[in-house]
């Protein structure tokens, strides 16, 4: 016989390259079909049944992996580097503050430069322009603080004989305290006054603000004098052309964005001053130039510093008025100016400078002043432009043209 008819034909209809199913095989089939086995991606009989829009896997899970790797590494920088920065505090609160107003006073001094004045005369106006706009500000608020403080005596007196409408939950308060704590009773009868309880936490805290305040002047000082040479180091410290053009770039925008801001708040905030004055004037405040100086200082805090503007003028309010109703009207005066402002002046002159969101600025301003405190509460908003500028720079939106 032939060696190529001993080779078998495969037979007629069936498909190349599959195996034919045995008869076992094809019967097992057919009685799971017959039993109504889940298909294939189809829920197991008692189980749960959610809804999934997308129940595919993660075609790279080694990808998904390295992803959260990452963001695990971020996270753990930005927590060692939360905590570098509440550590530094001492350091990086008065050298920050000096460095932000260092640059919304740039403008100035390129514009000095042309008109050929040397490095060393400008600094030295602009250091002496920035501690008397501070020396003022503390002298005219500390003549206000020292006429409330002449009336001290007599200030626990009056504030108890106008809030009488509180006596029955106060004393209910009492009877609370004197049940749960009865040793403290006797606490009451005498009052002594410890003058080194007193001197000991004012050393503590006058010793590092004076050094603060030392290095602030300082680095403003220094900044202002170096401004140049500061800018030309940042420039060169980069290799790439490019990379010093786009260096460059964010610096002259924080220094223009920071200006503007600068000069629109401080007009805003002037306005702002103006307002108080006048209110505390008709109202009868003492020293209402001084309440003026508070206000203008306290609004460069967002939401929070006309919050407390209020306060203060209630609390004065109830120490030198002899009623509440007298008390709550300069409360309420600059409550409905300071609406106004926020809603209307502030947006209207604000959006066409400079555009901030503003749950970006209440989150900011949460963050710096939790970190840093009332300190952190003025840079908020200044940090916040420097960080959106250079993340705008170092990552562009890459919004499409539309054809026009």
């Amino acid at each position: 016989m032939d060696a190529r008819n001993s080779v078998k034909k495969p037979e007629e209809g069936a498909r190349v390259g599959k195996p034919a199913m045995t008869p076992t095989a094809r019967d097992e089939s057919r009685g799971a079909s017959e039993r109504g086995a889940p298909e294939r991606g189809a829920p197991e009989p008692g189980a749960p049944v959610l809804k999934i829009t997308d129940p595919h896997p993660v075609e790279r899970r080694a990808h998904a992996w390295r992803y959260g790797a990452q963001f695990a590494t971020v996270g753990i920088f930005l927590i060692v580097l939360i905590a570098a920065l509440e550590l530094a505090r001492p350091i990086l609160v008065p050298v920050t503050s000096a460095i932000v107003i260092g640059l919304m006073l740039g403008p100035l001094s390129t514009r000095a430069a042309k008109y050929k004045i040397p490095p060393l005369v400008s600094a030295i106006a602009f250091w002496l322009f920035v501690v008397g706009a501070l020396y003022l500000i503390i002298v005219t608020v500390s003549g206000a603080i020292v006429d409330v403080a002449d009336k001290t005596p007599d200030v626990g007196r009056n504030i108890r004989d106008k809030l009488q409408v509180f006596n029955r939950p106060m004393a209910a308060l009492q009877d609370l305290r004197k049940t749960i704590l009865p040793s403290s009773s006797n606490a009451d009868a005498g009052v002594t006054v410890d003058l080194l309880s007193i001197a000991t936490p004012a050393v503590t805290f006058l010793t590092p603000a004076i050094g603060q305040i030392v290095a602030f002047l300082g680095t403003l000082f220094f900044f202002l004098l170096g401004r140049t040479q500061v800018r030309h180091v940042m420039v060169i410290f980069f290799d790439n052309r490019d990379a010093r053009l786009r260096m460059l770039r964010i610096l002259n925008d924080v220094e223009s964005n920071l200006t503007s801001y600068l000069s629109v708040v401080v007009f805003i905030n002037f306005a702002v001053g103006l307002a108080a004055g006048v209110i505390a004037f008709m109202v009868g405040l003492p020293n209402a130039a001084a309440w003026g100086v508070l206000a203008f200082i306290l609004n460069f805090v967002p939401y929070i510093g006309a919050l407390i503007m209020q306060v203060v003028l209630f609390v004065v309010g109830l120490i030198v008025f002899p009623t509440i109703g007298q008390a709550v009207i300069a409360p309420l005066l600059y409550l409905g100016f300071t609406t106004l402002e926020g809603h209307f002046i502030t947006p209207s002159i604000m959006g066409k400078r400079l555009f901030l969101n503003p749950l970006t600025v209440f989150l900011a301003l949460i963050f710096w002043t939790w970190l840093w405190g009332p300190m952190g509460a003025f840079l908020a908003v200044p940090i916040l432009i420097m960080m959106l500028v250079a993340i705008n720079h170092l990552f562009p939106s890459d919004d499409p043209v539309l054809p026009g």
